[in-house]
């Protein structure tokens, strides 16, 4: 699949944050006022939020960087470019995941060229983490997070080096 990244406009925002993840722990949908709040958070330029479209201007994904990938919790001392990720629900299991994700890093490797990566996983979302743990990221933290309904997270790195151009 052939991608291209934009700055994610505010109708994408909002389609994204309904999306909805069947083997994931369902969360309640957001009252109007946090939804208004998510979507002024994906649009904040300093959080450096992208949409994902195919070759066909479908949006497939978006994608961020910096501080909005971290959780609560968590230790972020050590200097790495945060990301966070989303492919659309319909995609998920097709064998697109890894690809999807190297583009990524390679957006991210272009636009900041940092040492390293770091991803923030819920411990929940198994796919997620083999995927980031298949492309070459190793775990250096678990830890719970109390603002974020309790759930336990980890950390994962990878060096930059590591992203294919």
């Amino acid at each position: 699949m052939r991608v291209t990244f934009a700055p994610i406009t505010e109708a994408e925002a909002r389609t994204v944050l309904c999306w909805r993840y069947p083997e994931h722990v369902p969360f309640p949908e957001p009252d109007v006022e946090e939804l208004e709040r998510d979507v002024a958070a994906l649009l904040r330029p300093d959080y450096h939020y992208y949409a994902a479209h195919d070759e066909t201007g479908r949006l497939v994904g978006f994608c961020c960087f910096g501080e909005d990938a971290q959780v609560p919790g968590g230790d972020y001392s050590l200097p790495a470019l945060d990301i966070g990720l989303g492919l659309h629900p319909d995609l998920i299991g097709r064998g697109l995941s890894h690809s999807f994700l190297e583009k990524i890093l390679a957006l991210g490797a272009g636009l900041f060229a940092p040492e390293f990566f770091r991803a923030t996983v819920a411990a929940v979302n198994t796919r997620s983490l083999r995927l980031f743990e298949g492309s070459g990221f190793y775990f250096i933290q678990t830890f719970v997070s109390g603002e974020v309904r309790n759930h336990r997270f980890h950390i994962l790195l990878r060096a930059a080096s590591q992203t294919a151009e």
